[in-house]
């Protein structure tokens, strides 16, 4: 009877400790910025360009390009991400395992600061901040092993943060820095329970504290710096960028009393910790040339993902480990390289189309994952934006920009072994995901 009961105090106080951390809806170990795009301009040119927007999504992307406009910049945007990724088993006739939307509602801006300098050497800073559920949700989180298995890179971000500025520090040449912020939580659970869940005694303290992330950026017009009146060089850029890796993460600590088998002076204590939305180290390298009316360009970057295997061996959900402490055997990963191209023609004056592609290796080398299950496929990205100026504007000292992306991805099929009720089983993976993305933006 111990053990039984043991087991249901366990669970009740896990299941306090990290109700009170978080909410219970599913998040990812990716986050919008790396696997959509802030803006539709970044939608729709699958990021390619992102390094050398002039919007103030440069902050995350490169935040040298926050120089890019002297004026200061206000954008509001909604995102809807839809999303069907399927698992074909045997015997099953619905393969879809996860249809659940992610929505966002982001809002950035940007102004110049240098006048506080006596210099007043321009210094653009930035701000961007997105919420999941069009500002509902907040602080949710997710974090299980699966017998049915999960897909690992997708679902909601519920907080997006990320604060930079940029500056020029000779012709053509401009640099910025950022922070990409996360939230570390925390749960403290003291209580004394009887057999029937029945607590007295109760204290519970729950935390949360930023941890902050650095992105670095570099970006050179060779133009502007070697030939100033011009020559072939005008119109091209290159850009270089490093964003540190960062995650959410929530801790629990319980001590819970349970008179007969669990004393004062030996409670049951139970310690979990687990990260979500994890981005890895990223390296990335981008270049566009720009001509009268059109540009062109792309980017490669460099995935670290081999890092999320040290990172796992310490999340006590998705450790693997069975009761006993046996070895664990983990998830392995690889670091990727991701292409991506695209460009932007105006059309009619007012009036500009936007495209791009991407693709994107899986980093995940392991096909089978025990008790964690995980799943993840490599993926073509597709997108397509348009962007109009109005300038008629009554109220406004400059025209009021509006944007609007849209994204496909597609992944492709790939095989997994996955653990369910003691026995393996094959099960066939594939999916289809399509974002929306509309932005206005006041210039001032």
């Amino acid at each position: 009877m111990q053990t039984t009961h043991g087991t249901a105090i366990r669970r009740l106080a896990l299941g306090i400790a990290l109700a009170s951390a978080s909410a219970g809806t599913h998040a990812s170990m990716g986050n919008i910025g790396t696997s959509y795009g802030i803006f539709p301009e970044d939608l729709a040119t699958a990021q390619a360009l992102s390094m050398f927007n002039s919007q103030v999504s440069a902050n995350y992307y490169n935040p040298a390009a926050l120089v890019k406009d002297e004026r200061g910049e206000l954008t509001q945007a909604i995102m809807h991400a839809e999303q069907e990724l399927r698992a074909e088993r045997p015997g099953i006739e619905n393969d879809v395992l996860s249809d659940e939307p992610s929505q966002s509602v982001l809002v950035g801006m940007k102004t110049n600061i240098g006048s506080l300098l006596q210099s007043g050497h321009p210094i653009h800073l930035g701000f961007i901040a997105g919420v999941e559920e069009y500002g509902k949700e907040m602080l949710a989180f997710s974090s299980e092993a699966s017998e049915t298995g999960q897909f690992m890179r997708y679902g909601r971000e519920p907080l997006f943060l990320s604060v930079g500025a940029g500056t020029r520090i000779w012709r053509g040449i401009s640099i910025g820095g950022a922070s990409r912020i996360t939230l570390d939580s925390t749960a403290e659970l003291n209580t004394t329970s009887n057999f029937a869940g029945e607590t007295e005694n109760t204290e519970l303290k729950v935390g949360a504290e930023p941890a902050i992330r650095s992105i670095l950026g570099l970006t050179l017009n060779w133009g502007d710096t070697f030939c100033p009146e011009g020559c072939f060089l005008s119109g091209l850029e290159t850009g270089m960028t490093y964003r540190n890796s960062s995650a959410s993460s929530t801790t629990v600590n319980s001590n819970v009393v349970v008179p007969g088998p669990f004393p004062p002076s030996d409670p049951l204590n139970l310690a979990v910790s687990t990260i979500d939305s994890y981005q890895p180290e990223i390296y990335a390298f981008g270049t566009q040339y720009a001509g009268d009316g059109w540009r062109f360009g792309f980017t490669v970057e460099q995935r670290k993902w081999s890092a999320l295997e040290e990172e796992l061996e310490k999340d006590t959900v998705k450790d693997q480990q069975d009761l006993s402490g046996n070895a664990s055997t983990y998830a392995e990963f690889d670091d990727t390289v991701v292409p991506r191209i695209g460009g932007e023609v105006d059309l009619f004056g007012h009036f500009s189309v936007l495209f791009g592609a991407a693709y994107e290796e899986s980093p995940l080398q392991s096909e089978q994952t025990p008790k964690l299950n995980y799943f993840d496929n490599d993926r073509i990205i597709g997108g397509l934006g348009l962007s109009a100026t109005y300038e008629r504007t009554r109220f406004f000292t400059y025209p009021i920009r509006f944007d609007i992306g849209y994204q496909y991805q597609q992944l492709q099929e790939r095989d997994f072994t996955v653990q369910r009720a003691g026995n393996t089983e094959t099960v066939t993976t594939d999916g289809d995901i399509h974002v929306v993305s509309g932005s206005i933006t006041f210039k001032f």
